[in-house]
């Protein structure tokens, strides 16, 4: 039988209610500012007169930011380090993640010990540059893709899952079935972690979108640059260009009215790829969360 909701649990799910509006708009309403003020005259966005609808509609940042033929090699460029860079990510982590959990790899404590270190210490910009040159990576999309292809911290999540997720009598059952490391990690490991597959996944693949730090230190050919360089680059000429509003004359009114909106969509250009595909990954972190919570 049912039992009638009470006035204090209507009242507690309405603060609820609340709460969670009130928490979307603080993380949703920032990013759709950006997007009206990269259509809006920027001097309107400048003066606070720019709250829930754009003003003074323009697509000039926009037009500046795709007429420029450097943008389409961008993300060509990062398209392909995202999608080869996240594939080496997974092909190095998920085996070692499998190795390091299994209760029979005696030195599995040693070399997790050797991983942690790593994350506390490290050789520096200098002799990490001098090894990679020294390796002819420089000015190649592969050192985009092998210098930095493990993060132990993925490599920790990984392997506990491994651990908590994966029952020692699953393995027992696949081996009296012949059934040998190799097959069980291809045939039923992998199958049943889609979750922190997915999720790390969308890890490495945001880490590899938003990277521009490899191409700034490692990379001089401009064919070889991604997004993230060609915009700094693009948002630089804006500076030069937005300088010209202390000028004045009609060249300073036009940088002044034009300048910030190249700004503002420059960041919806570089996040909206991202943004696009988090909905078809949103089911695999809710499930993540999930794992464990029940028992049969």
């Amino acid at each position: 039988m049912l039992r009638k909701r009470s006035a204090g649990d209507a009242l507690f799910d309405l603060l609820i209610a609340v709460a969670c509006v009130f928490v979307f708009l603080i993380v949703a309403y920032p990013l759709y500012f950006v997007v009206i003020a990269s259509v809006s005259d920027s001097t309107m966005v400048a003066t606070g007169k720019v709250w829930v609808w754009p003003r003074g509609f323009s697509l000039f940042g926009y037009s500046e930011i795709f007429g420029d033929t450097r943008i389409w090699r961008g993300y060509r460029n990062t398209v392909l380090y995202t999608t080869l860079g996240t594939f080496v990510n997974l092909l190095f982590t998920l085996p070692a993640a499998y190795a390091l959990s299994r209760p029979e790899f005696r030195a599995r404590r040693w070399l997790m010990f050797l991983f942690v270190v790593t994350m506390f210490f490290n050789g520096g910009l200098i002799p990490t540059y001098l090894l990679i040159k020294g390796l002819g990576m420089t000015n190649t999309i592969w050192v985009f893709i092998f210098p930095f292809c493990v993060n132990v911290y993925n490599l920790i999540i990984v392997r506990t899952f491994f651990e908590t997720s994966l029952p020692r009598e699953l393995y027992e059952a696949a081996a009296m079935d012949g059934c040998g490391h190799f097959r069980f990690f291809w045939s039923v490991a992998l199958p049943l972690s889609k979750a922190v597959v997915s999720v790390i996944g969308l890890y490495y693949a945001v880490g590899h979108w938003n990277d521009f730090f490899t191409a700034l230190i490692y990379v001089r050919n401009n064919d070889l640059q991604p997004l993230q360089i060609v915009l700094r680059d693009i948002l630089l000429s804006n500076q030069v260009f937005q300088s010209g509003a202390g000028t004045g004359g009609d060249a300073g009114g036009y940088a002044q009215r034009y300048a910030d909106q190249v700004k503002y969509g420059v960041i919806i250009v570089s996040t909206l790829p991202i943004l696009l595909v988090y909905p078809f990954i949103q089911k695999y972190f809710e499930k993540g969360v999930m794992i464990g919570s029940i028992k049969g």
